[in-house]
């Protein structure tokens, strides 16, 4: 019987691949053909649709009947130029993914076939969603969920072999309107967001009518020929290697990073940017990423729904392409132990309708007053809130790669730099004698004005350790999953903002009021206030550093370790105050996407348990009983042929240390039968979660040391198990 690991082997090893070849070489002539945006909804709709149907877009207000008939009609003739048959609602459930059902727009009318896609159909739909999860917020037999249309991202066309569908985008919502999704809440905390922060922006500049968040998304993953992924239960159905030894040279070269990106992977890459292209999703960077077979895409900067659409819609294209190309791609957050885990870097950003962004210093000192207003409240907004922060990046996957690899702790923490933060400092030395008179007030104004552009020029981080990092125009999340949706943490950040802008105000507002300060004498009272209680969550240095871990306990910092403990704060007084007071999240709400990311965790590495048990048993056992038997008889042919046995004590060494883990791994899997076996009878979905982390995932790494070892002992013949060189430089 042939060795898959050798079959894989030999098939990545001659797998032949042809060039992309490009559709066309300016990617200007082809961006957004699968798109309903505005070029289609001209050409298609009514002048008076298409004006209601762009207010609708800007203002967020929901689209009347009459409209929506008129929208229908044009995304059907649309669709069925390009060849689609059928429409679906694209929606984001609890599962972190997207979900769809297909519709034909054929149907009998008195015994004659038609094509139509009415607007009630475009506005709403009522899936059977009793096997999405919903954390409790219905029974099962309250099957019913609705999907309504959320115009301000556009519709699309997927494209599937010769399948053409449109896609709608849309919310997801029970009969009592509780969110079922990502998106709803995330529409939600936009414009608590907004309506927040435009009495903020007016302060300065009076034309202000609209706030809008802003996000650009770096996607990291890893790319695996399929065969070697075809015969590792644990990529297949874990999503990474539950065992594996480490390579001997792994990326401590740093070689890969910024290389030259291999041919083949080249050829996936301009396939995918052509279709991401196509569906309006503007990649602009791609390049090779520390760990070896890691990559990175980027896209521009987008309004935050758009945005995260289109990383979700990415995110299939990325399977679909690979697969073209046979390769695998891989989105855990940590698929190979010791190499560098991949995360989705969320760059955010406020952005006003008169084109300014929020988070740039300006020419002049009073617009450097508004950048600087923006920038202190959103550090004040993260301080004060850490802790649900650090909640809405929890995962399973997640937890493996914070704080390894050069990943930034659990631990939230912002890097603004170190200039910066010296003249936050030097703001907050400025005592009440600079409110004395105006001049010195505008002095201050001055002396900030003279100092930050400067400053900017040279604000770059270079530490990637840093939870979140000021950069310049932005704040980026570097502590987000690769595989997440990113809307968990834009909901926090837009909610968080919103709420400390509209403390911001209140205090501003106070102080003209009440005490007769001018409204720029009482904006610098109001940040100079602030700024003492947010210097604690600033650190420049490594986060992953012994240093940095003194310097918690000194500050007296604190952070969940574990996913279980970290999603406590999405149910705290504090969080449901937060988050209802908003209209984001209601109290139920905030408790079932507990309870369902609760269960996620539980069921991910029960998952992981059962497939090391498979892994175990039925590859590495019998691959070490097999390799033991060989040295046994060569031992004894050593022996037998009247050889001293001082002379062959390296083969009967080696014959211990095999058995040695052989009866140890053996012994740990009947315990971890018997640990599995226990968790699963647990009824408390917050104590099930606890005993997965605390007592099984700990086991895991005990199993795997015994198998790593056992890897490293076993002649290469009979290893039944493709290993990470293999894996990770064929391409």
């Amino acid at each position: 019987m042939k060795n898959l690991r050798f079959v894989a082997l030999q098939s990545a090893q001659n797998r032949q691949w042809e060039p992309h070849k490009l559709l066309s070489k300016k990617i200007s002539e082809y961006f957004g053909v699968n798109v309903f945006g505005d070029t289609a909804m001209q050409e298609y709709l009514s002048e008076e649709a298409y004006e209601k149907v762009k207010a609708a877009i800007e203002s967020k207000d929901k689209i009347d009947s009459s409209i929506a008939e008129q929208a229908a009609s044009a995304m059907k003739a649309w669709a069925m130029a390009k060849g689609a048959t059928h429409f679906s609602h694209w929606f984001q459930p609890l599962t972190g993914q997207t979900a769809e059902k297909h519709d034909a727009f054929f149907t009998v009318r008195k015994g004659k076939a038609i094509e139509e896609f009415k607007g009630n159909a475009l506005l709403q739909q009522g899936p059977d969603a009793s096997d999405f999860p919903t954390g409790g917020l219905r029974s099962t037999f309250e099957a019913r969920g609705y999907t309504a249309w959320d115009p301000s991202s556009p519709a699309f066309i997927m494209v599937i072999g010769e399948g053409r569908t449109l896609c709608i985008p849309t919310i997801f919502v029970s009969y009592n309107g509780e969110a079922l999704d990502y998106k709803s809440p995330l529409l939600k905390s936009q414009q608590f967001l907004e309506t927040a922060a435009v009495p903020v922006a007016n302060y300065f500049d009076r034309f202000v009518t609209k706030v809008f968040p802003m996000l650009g998304v770096e996607q990291e993953y890893y790319a695996v020929d399929e065969a070697f992924v075809n015969t590792r239960p644990d990529l297949l159905l874990a999503n990474r290697t539950l065992v594996g030894a480490p390579t001997p040279k792994v990326q401590e070269l740093q070689n890969h990073y910024f290389g030259a990106i291999p041919e083949r992977i080249y050829a996936f890459m301009m396939e995918l940017e052509e279709e991401c292209h196509k569906l309006g999703i503007p990649v602009v960077t791609r390049h090779n990423e520390v760990g070896p077979a890691q990559f990175e895409i980027v896209p521009e900067f987008e309004e935050v729904n758009v945005s995260i659409d289109h990383n979700l819609l990415l995110m299939d294209l990325m399977h679909r392409v690979a697969k073209r190309h046979k390769l695998r791609i891989l989105l855990h957050e940590k698929p190979f132990a010791k190499n560098n885990g991949s995360a989705k870097h969320n760059n955010w950003s406020l952005h006003t309708d008169t084109g300014k962004n929020l988070f740039s210093p300006a020419d002049t000192p009073r617009k450097n007053l508004l950048f600087l207003t923006f920038f202190i409240n959103t550090l004040k907004a993260i301080n004060d809130n850490d802790d649900i922060l650090r909640a809405c990046i929890a995962s399973s996957g997640n937890d493996l790669r914070i704080g390894t690899g050069g990943a930034p702790p659990a631990l939230i923490s912002v890097f603004i730099g170190k200039q910066m933060r010296e003249l936050l400092e030097d703001m907050e030395k400025k005592g009440d004698e600079w409110f004395e008179n105006e001049d010195r007030k505008t002095e201050l104004k001055m002396e900030i004005h003279n100092r930050i552009p400067d400053l900017m020029k040279e604000n770059t981080d270079e530490n990637r350790t840093s939870p979140i990092a000021f950069t310049g125009g932005k704040f980026e999340l570097r502590q987000v999953g690769a595989g997440h949706n990113s809307s968990s943490p834009m909901i926090v950040m837009n909610t968080i903002v919103g709420k400390q802008l509209q403390s911001f105000k209140t205090s501003v507002d106070d102080l003209v009021k009440k005490k007769g300060f001018k409204k720029d004498a009482a904006i610098l009272k109001v940040l100079q206030n602030i700024i003492p209680g947010i210097k604690n969550l600033l650190f420049e240095g490594d986060n992953n550093s012994e240093l940095w871990h003194k310097e918690m306990k000194t500050r007296k910092r604190s952070a969940a370790k574990s996913t279980p403990e970290a999603l406590d704060a999405y149910t705290s007084d504090k969080a449901k105050k937060l988050f209802s007071s908003a209209g984001v999240l209601s109290e139920n709400e905030l408790e079932a996407r507990r309870e369902n990311l609760l269960n996620r965790y539980s069921s991910e590495v029960e998952t992981e348990a059962k497939v090391l048990l498979n892994i175990c048993i039925n590859h590495i056992l019998p691959s070490g009983m097999a390799y033991l038997s060989k040295v046994a008889d060569n031992i004894n042919a050593i022996s037998a042929a009247g050889i001293q046995k001082s002379r062959f004590v390296a083969q009967q060494n080696l014959m211990i240390s095999i058995n040695d883990h052989y009866e140890k791994l053996s012994n740990k899997l009947e315990s971890l039968a018997k640990l599995l076996s226990k968790a699963e009878s647990i009824g408390n979905t917050k104590a099930k979660a606890d005993n997965f982390c605390n007592e099984i995932r700990p086991f895991l790494e005990e199993i795997r040391e015994h198998a790593d070892e056992l890897e490293l002992n076993i002649d290469d013949k009979l290893w039944p198990l493709p290993k990470y060189t293999e894996m990770l430089y064929i391409h």
